[in-house]
């Protein structure tokens, strides 16, 4: 272990004496020589500072009356424009502290005070503070973009970083979804606003395709008639009627080696898709054998020749 001794040089302590010595002397000597002249001196400096600080007080409760008229504003502004609670909360919280710091700042240089010092002191603390948490100050960023953008929000089904499911809340540094069994994820808003994102939800309506395997000897034209015979039969399914969507459609989408696909296109809203799918499955795959047709696997005839 090394010990470090330190030594402060006598000289060092003698002048600092001398010097205390000589101006305390020398306010002794001019109390003597002339006690007016030091009274009218210290009444005038006591003046000045009164001044200053009854200077001081009025500037801090003038700003401090600006600040909360700020606040009432940007209040009534963001109800107005309906914006997400989250985002308004800390733009309020951000611009009122800013200008409180700021008001301090002023009103000790109001006091005389050097504030310079102060200055670089909150400066180099606020970047040690911002290296220190980089990555909460990326989750930060991201939240702000997110709540500015709004790519989705709270009740969307979306799918990001590998998870899927509904958005339950958007804060400032992460974002909370409930998968379809039921988990929750926190997802940190830095990661999800530099990837990609799914919204499921975004739009009022969705395009729904099932792919139908079939034997290679059924009838096309027959088949899908009975196709579009069932998608119409459902009345949740949209026609051209709706803007954005488009009457449903049955086509052969492409031929494999051991079995022809058809394919049944409709629209219907978002809310509708996942019951529609079930429900137009089930239909299909019941009613189709009924009519005669076939759905084919893919298989392999092997013909052996003596």
């Amino acid at each position: 272990m090394i010990f470090l001794q330190t030594t402060i040089d006598p000289k060092i302590i003698i002048n600092v004496n001398d010097s205390i010595k000589a101006a305390t002397d020398s306010l002794m000597t001019q109390v003597k020589e002339d006690p007016g002249t030091f009274i009218h001196d210290m009444l005038q400096k006591a003046i000045d500072f009164g001044l200053k600080l009854l200077a001081a007080i009025v500037i801090y409760f003038i700003g401090a009356w600006l600040i909360r008229r700020i606040k009432k504003g940007l209040i009534r502004l963001f109800e107005k424009r309906n914006t997400e609670t989250t985002l308004s909360s800390f733009i309020e919280s951000l611009v009122s502290i800013t200008l409180t710091v700021l008001l301090i700042v002023i009103t000790i240089s109001t006091l005389g005070i050097n504030t310079t010092s102060l200055a670089a002191l909150l400066a180099a603390g606020g970047m040690a503070i911002g290296m220190a948490l980089s990555g909460a100050v990326s989750n930060f960023a991201g939240g702000l973009m997110i709540l500015v953008f709004k790519p989705f929000k709270a009740g969307d089904f979306i799918e990001a970083q590998g998870y899927s499911g509904i958005v339950k809340e958007v804060s400032i540094v992460n974002t909370r979804i409930i998968t379809p069994d039921n988990r929750e994820i926190i997802i940190p808003n830095g990661a999800l606003s530099n990837g990609n994102i799914d919204n499921y939800s975004a739009k009022p309506i969705r395009r729904l395709d099932i792919e139908l395997q079939m034997a290679y000897d059924t009838d096309a034209d027959k088949c899908i008639a009975a196709i579009l015979s069932i998608l119409k039969s459902d009345s949740r399914i949209l026609d051209s009627n709706t803007e954005g969507a488009a009457e449903p459609m049955s086509v052969i989408n492409s031929m494999n080696d051991s079995t022809v696909t058809f394919l049944a296109r409709v629209w219907v809203k978002t809310t509708d898709f996942w019951p529609v799918k079930y429900d137009l499955n089930k239909m299909l795959f019941t009613e189709l054998p009924k009519q005669g047709f076939v759905f084919e696997y893919p298989h392999m005839n092997i013909t052996i020749d003596n």
